[in-house]
C-alpha cells in the first residue's frame, strides 16, 4: 500500500497526518509547538518528529511515497532538520518543505489558483498561481501589522476597556469580561493600570482577549460588536490587495470558528466563492499525494477528517 504524509507545524501545535492514496487516513499524530523561528530548531525538529511517529505508528514507514511539512517559521536550512527526522522516522525521501499558509490554502480547497485569508493571532492574505504564493499582504506582525488578527482584536479590547477606566466611564459586558480575564478588581484607575502592567509583560494575555471581544459583541456590547465591524472590513481589505480569481480560503481560528467576525468577513465578501481551510496536516498530505498521483489525488478523502 502507497503511503503519504502530511506535517503541519505552527507556534502552538505540530500535526501530522498519514493518509492512504485514497485518501483514507491512516495515522494521526500531535506534539508541541514545531516553529523553528520562535522556538528553535532542535526544539521544532522534535516536536515534528514525535507528532510524525505517532502518525506512523502500526505502519510501514517505508511504504510512504511522499510527504510535504508545512512549518511555519522555518528557513531553507531547516530543511536539513527534517531530513535527519525523516531518516530517523524509517521514511526514505524527505519532504518537501513548505510554508503554513500554503497547506491551510490546500486543506480548503483543491483549486490550483485562488486567494487565502488567514487570522489566527495574526492576519495575512496570499494569491495563489498554480499553488504557488505569488502576492501576500500584511502578515507584519503584532506590533506593526497583523490588521484584524487575534492579537488585533484583543489589543483593541482591551484598550477600549483602559481607556473606559482611566475616564471613570460606565461599561457593559466587554468591561466584565476583560477585567475578569486580567483578575482584576477595585477602583477603575487601579484597574486599568493593573491591566496595563500584565499586558505589558505578557502580550499573550492581549491575544487571548480577542474571543472575549467577540462573546461581549454578541452579548450586545456596542463598542465590541464596532471592534469586530473593524477587524472585518480590515481583513476584508487586506485580502481585496492580492485577491483574484478562484474561491478565497478562510483559515485561522478567528475565521473558522463561527462567530461575528467569520459572520462579518462573509456579508462583506458578498457574492465571492468561499471555502473553509481544515486540518493543515490533511492539507498537506493531500499535496503530497497530488505530486505523486495527479489528478487522482482526491481532496474531499483526504480532508474529510477533523483534526484529532
Amino acid at each position: 500500500m502507497t503511503l503519504f504524509a502530511g506535517v503541519d507545524a505552527g507556534g502552538t501545535a505540530t500535526r501530522a497526518a498519514l493518509h492512504a492514496a485514497d485518501g483514507t487516513r491512516l495515522g494521526y499524530g500531535t506534539a508541541g509547538p514545531g516553529n523553528p523561528a520562535a522556538y528553535g530548531a532542535p526544539a521544532a525538529g522534535a516536536a515534528i518528529e514525535q507528532a510524525l511517529r505517532r502518525a506512523l505508528d502500526g505502519q510501514d514507514p517505508s511504504r510512504v511515497a511522499a510527504s510535504v511539512a508545512g512549518v511555519a517559521g522555518a528557513d531553507d536550512g531547516f530543511a536539513e532538520v527534517l531530513r535527519r527526522v525523516w531518516a530517523a522516522c524509517g521514511i526514505a525521501a524527505p519532504p518537501r518543505l513548505v510554508g503554513d499558509v500554503v497547506i491551510a490554502y490546500a486543506s480548503g480547497t483543491p483549486a490550483p489558483s485562488g486567494t487565502l485569508l488567514l487570522a489566527g493571532t495574526g492576519a495575512a492574505a496570499a494569491r495563489f498561481a498554480d499553488r504557488r504564493v505569488v502576492a501576500v499582504a500584511d502578515g507584519l506582525g503584532w506590533l506593526l501589522g497583523d490588521e484584524g488578527g487575534g492579537f488585533w482584536i484583543g489589543r483593541a479590547g482591551v484598550r477600549a476597556v483602559v481607556h473606559a477606566l482611566d475616564r471613570g466611564l460606565p461599561y457593559g459586558p466587554l468591561m466584565d469580561l476583560v477585567c475578569a480575564h486580567f483578575g482584576v478588581t477595585g477602583e477603575p484607575r487601579g484597574r486599568a493600570d493593573r491591566i496595563v502592567r500584565l499586558a505589558q509583560a505578557d502580550r499573550t494575555l492581549v491575544a487571548a482577549a480577542c474571543p472575549l471581544v467577540a462573546e461581549a459583541a454578541t452579548a450586545g456590547d456596542g463598542r465590541a460588536a464596532e471592534i469586530v465591524d473593524e477587524a472585518a472590513r480590515r481583513l476584508v481589505a487586506t485580502a481585496g490587495r492580492v485577491a483574484g480569481e478562484g474561491p478565497i480560503v478562510l483559515a485561522g481560528g478567528v475565521l473558522t470558528a463561527d462567530g461575528p467576525v467569520r459572520t462579518a468577513v462573509l456579508g462583506l465578501l458578498g457574492d465571492r466563492e468561499v471555502a473553509t481551510a481544515r486540518d493543515g496536516a490533511a492539507g498537506a498530505s493531500w499535496l503530497a499525494a497530488l505530486d505523486h498521483l495527479g489528478d487522482r489525488g482526491t481532496h474531499a478523502h483526504f480532508t474529510a477528517s477533523p483534526m484529532d
